[in-house]
């Protein structure tokens, strides 16, 4: 090992971490509904989405999609300054209560959890 690779690859390390603790936080949700609940569905989504984007501490953006190949499957995007955020969302009992109509009318569900590495916006900025 070379002298000073070491503290280099720790200053490195150490970049990379305070770099990831900033970082936003994309939740992708994935969702099949169960048969003819789609308009429970929407009707649940459209009376939170106004509480969680006001009030939700962290929360930035989030969308409600439907696959074209499938009227039954359904993603929700959000964005988050951080996971963080989210998990500390997530984890209250506010959180759940919110979101048991939309369980409700679940079949199956899978929540997956990103840090955004890299963005592109149009016109090539960020």
């Amino acid at each position: 090992m070379v002298a000073g690779s070491e503290s280099s690859s720790s200053q490195s390390t150490s970049k990379k971490k305070v770099w990831a603790r900033i970082m936003k936080g994309r939740v992708v949700f994935l969702i099949r509904l169960k048969p003819g609940m789609q308009d429970a569905f929407l009707a649940a989504y459209e009376s939170i989405r106004h509480l969680v984007a006001e009030g939700v501490e962290g929360h930035i953006v989030d969308q409600v999609c439907q696959s074209d190949d499938d009227p039954e499957r359904w993603l929700i995007l959000s964005e988050w300054e951080s996971l963080a955020h989210f998990r500390a969302w997530e984890s209250m009992e506010s959180h759940r209560e919110l979101a048991k109509p939309l369980r409700d009318c679940m079949a199956e569900s899978l929540s997956l959890k990103f840090n955004v590495q890299a963005e592109t916006t149009g016109g090539g900025k960020q």
